[in-house]
């Protein structure tokens, strides 16, 4: 088996990552409540940053943001604006100030303001960890699944090439991942994919959705079995897998999927892939970062599950 050392370059990490991670300390912040959500629901941070992207989408910009105590750790992260009009007139480099928004469900910025050229202060480095990893390709509409060997939550040993038959649908997160439009808007598609075909009459029976984690030291098996309770997740068509990073790290590449540490915490920076495969084991379709809905992903399920194995 080849092996080569992966190294994550700033420039890679411009141009792909969206971070998350879930800080413990004491919130200096202090969040406070939206008029058009409740309380509890809500939180409300100032935030400083440079821009690293406009997205041609006109609606996202990269930032490389100062740490956010009590919730995020500083980093790059991909943001939605909105009104989107506040995007005008800026361009990489610039300092930025902006609010940010989170809710149980969403999250997104605005008030952004561009300012004088000040430091941004706790910022981390946009480094990577080298890392062994399987020479891979990546994977192509057509190409066949290889055969990947897991844990699910429930500790039972899981390989790929035993779902031959089933159409599959992959996406990786990591629990510990806060923002709410990404690890867990994909867990939440997946759960509204799941309650939809389970509850269509003519639906197929031959589907099975797959979690992988890409933190798997944190992730064990019980963890991801308490993680499943939260969006309902029937073992019988939805498994939460975690496994050896070697192996994580091959597939999630494959798909088009990077991730890596930033600094000496535990923050994890990554894109977003979830692909789709048939019941021939082929890759059907891979849909990028988090701009599919779970309609969409029920109607590449149903055709997948029609391929004849």
């Amino acid at each position: 088996m080849k092996f080569r050392w992966l190294n994550l370059l700033p420039a890679c990490a411009i141009a792909l990552a969206v971070s998350c991670k879930q800080d413990n300390q004491t919130d200096s912040l202090s969040p406070t409540s939206s008029p058009d959500a409740s309380a509890t629901a809500t939180q409300i941070f100032q935030v400083k940053g440079v821009v690293v992207e406009l997205d041609p989408d006109g609606q996202n910009v990269r930032i490389k943001h100062e740490e956010i105590p009590g919730y995020m750790g500083a980093m790059t992260m991909l943001f939605e604006a909105r009104p989107t009009n506040e995007l005008r007139g800026l361009a990489p480099g610039d300092t930025v100030s902006f609010r940010m928004t989170v809710t149980d469900t969403d999250g997104w910025i605005d008030q952004i303001k561009k300012l004088d050229a000040a430091p941004v202060t706790n910022t981390l480095p946009m480094t990577g960890p080298f890392r062994a990893v399987r020479d891979v390709e990546p994977l192509n509409v057509g190409d066949l699944m290889p055969d990947y060997h897991f844990t699910n939550q429930l500790g039972q040993a899981v390989s790929l090439s035993q779902f031959r038959g089933q159409a599959l649908a992959i996406t990786f997160i990591f629990t510990r991942c806060p923002f709410p439009t990404f690890c867990p808007l994909m867990s939440r598609n997946f759960e509204e994919v799941q309650k939809t075909l389970l509850a269509r009459p003519n639906a197929p029976t031959n589907w099975h959705l797959l979690t992988i984690t890409f933190d798997p030291e944190y992730d064990t098996p019980p963890r991801l079995k308490g993680y499943a309770k939260q969006y309902h997740a029937d073992p019988a068509h939805w498994s939460f897998l975690t496994g050896a990073l070697i192996d994580i790290t091959a597939i999630a590449e494959q798909c088009g999927l990077l991730f890596w540490r930033e600094g000496d915490g535990w923050n994890i920076s990554h894109n977003l892939r979830t692909a789709v495969v048939d019941a021939q084991g082929r890759v059907q379709k891979i849909l990028p970062e988090n701009r599919w809905t779970s309609d969409e992903l029920v109607a590449e399920i149903v055709t997948a599950a029609q391929v004849k194995p």
